[in-house]
């Protein structure tokens, strides 16, 4: 009975263990691809397949075959230069780029680049374009011309990254620096541009003055001939008139002043003086 027992215990061991191995060669048969996640696969036999592999759990041989992820979501990333305008300007420019691989090239990129594709690739290429657009322009123009500096250094660089299977989502100029000397040259412009302004506005406003006061002179001139015809054509009778004008106002003007008292013209007063 106990060698019965003894020998039922070991087949189920050994059953547990097949499957054990058989859970364990079937586990590592599967793999996953995550969302926003593709993959191709190694096989030690034939090399990087050309099938590309989308999200979900797939099968693979084991110990053959060999599952490489790629994440396909762009990813952002800073690249700074600098280099020489067209003037002979150093021009400090730094780039954000979101960059992702082309899903359709995943195979070529593992296999040329490797899976650090972004690191290898994106410095490099970016320098290049960067050197060749900027020497197209003055240092000036790539302040006052930047949205066509940018869409120059965009168009170039996706078309050199598409090269590589790399594709450009959005690039876009984060900074734009320029030399101490020529940085001090355009402060100095602008004040000088400043104070032409206001000397042409000081210019302007006397110039305004100017014609205002010839105005006014004018008027005075036409209202002073004016009256002197008035006065010839009227001759003495203007004048009294006027006398008589200003006595009216004098008088309306003393009869309204509470310390004025009139006395006739021919009548002689005498001030009393109390004598002590």
């Amino acid at each position: 009975m106990a060698a019965a027992a003894q020998k039922l215990l070991s087949r189920l061991g050994t059953l547990g263990v097949g499957l054990a191995v058989a859970g364990g060669v079937a586990q590592s048969a599967l793999y996953n691809v995550d969302g926003g996640q593709r993959a191709v696969i190694f096989d030690r036999f034939s090399g990087v397949k050309n099938e590309i592999v989308g999200e979900g759990t797939h099968f693979i041989i084991p110990w053959v075959q060999r599952p490489i992820h790629f994440d396909i979501r762009s990813t952002p990333r800073a690249i700074s230069t600098v280099t020489g305008s067209k003037d002979l300007q150093n021009v400090q420019i730094t780039l954000r780029i979101l960059h992702r691989p082309d899903p359709a090239k995943l195979p070529s990129i593992y296999l040329n680049i490797g899976l650090d594709y972004a690191e290898r690739v994106l410095p490099s290429i970016t320098n290049e374009v960067l050197k060749a657009v900027v020497a197209q322009f003055d240092a000036k123009d790539m302040i006052t011309q930047r949205e066509k500096v940018s869409k120059q250094v965009s168009d170039a660089l996706c078309e050199r990254a598409a090269q590589f299977g790399l594709l450009l989502d959005d690039i876009s100029i984060t900074h734009l620096g320029f030399g101490r000397e020529f940085t001090e040259a355009v402060e100095m412009k602008q004040v000088a541009q400043q104070e032409a302004e206001k000397a042409k506005y000081l210019v302007e406003k006397a110039e305004q003055m100017k014609i205002a006061a010839i105005t006014t002179a004018e008027g005075d001139a036409q209202a002073a001939k004016l009256l002197s015809n008035a006065f010839k054509g009227a001759g003495d009778s203007l004048i009294e008139l006027r006398k008589i004008e200003a006595a009216e106002e004098i008088a309306e003007r003393m009869a309204k002043a509470k310390n004025v008292a009139y006395l006739p013209s021919n009548q002689s007063t005498l001030l009393n003086l109390n004598q002590i």
